[in-house]
């Protein structure tokens, strides 16, 4: 039997609320999203906060760079009709209140390098995440594009779940293995589409997959068919409907 596929909650139900905001993170809790999504940034005093892009230009009506902002300057930006920046502090508090998963995505380059995935480990730490007694009883999932970035993680906190993010299928990953410092790989869907038998081989090897990120029923449906275990997408209560 293929397990349930998980459904993530993309930046929150960003296909009905601006991304990252605490209404998109809500509302996505509110149609039964399994987990939330998230990427983190440091800020120029050093608090981790949820943005995606290097800077603010496309999410506020402002401009600037989020590692040369304090969180103080962040906090005074309009995101989308909702005043200040997500902290990662913020968003972890509300998945433990809901008692919903929370994959964060680490993005690189960056100024800071190393620091974020220090500061990540850390927070995690102080809410009682960055020890488990296995990978299937973490609630938390830290992934990114940077194999240095996922190796950091795994040195850091060897029990907490990684996932390396990938936009290309390398060649030592074809056959399903994963390297020894990631638990499961991160495709996007085209990846899949191109090749599906990935997800099987992948999973007998002892992996699950992570998927991003998908929005059309159609390829919602696909992706559940190939047992992919996790998949990332804008609108959990659609996703849903899919694949009732």
């Amino acid at each position: 039997m293929i397990p349930r596929v998980q459904l993530v909650a993309h930046r929150g139900a960003s296909a009905l609320r601006p991304e990252h905001t605490l209404a998109a993170f809500e509302l996505a809790l509110e149609q039964g999203a399994d987990a939330l999504e998230c990427d983190v940034r440091l800020t120029s005093d050093g608090h981790l906060v949820c943005v995606h892009d290097r800077t603010v230009n496309r999410t506020t009506g402002t401009t600037g760079v989020v590692s040369e902002l304090t969180l103080a300057q962040l906090s005074e930006l309009d995101f989308g009709g909702e005043r200040g920046v997500v902290t990662l502090r913020t968003l972890v508090e509300l998945a433990l209140d809901h008692k919903a998963g929370l994959f964060i995505e680490t993005k690189h380059p960056v100024r800071f390098a190393g620091r974020v995935e220090t500061e990540l480990v850390a927070l995690l730490d102080e809410h009682g995440l960055a020890e488990q007694p296995t990978k299937d009883d973490s609630p938390v999932v830290v992934m990114s594009f940077s194999t240095r970035a996922v190796r950091r993680v795994r040195a850091l906190a060897p029990s907490v779940p990684t996932v390396l993010l990938i936009d290309r299928m390398w060649p030592w990953l074809r056959a399903g293995a994963q390297p020894a410092f990631a638990d499961y790989t991160g495709p996007g869907l085209s990846l899949l589409r191109a090749d599906p038998g990935y997800v099987a081989r992948a999973a007998a090897a002892g992996h699950g997959t992570y998927v991003w990120t998908v929005d059309d029923p159609e390829d919602i449906r696909f992706c559940r068919d190939i047992g992919v275990r996790w998949l990332a997408t804008n609108d959990p209560a659609a996703a849903r409907t899919a694949l009732a």
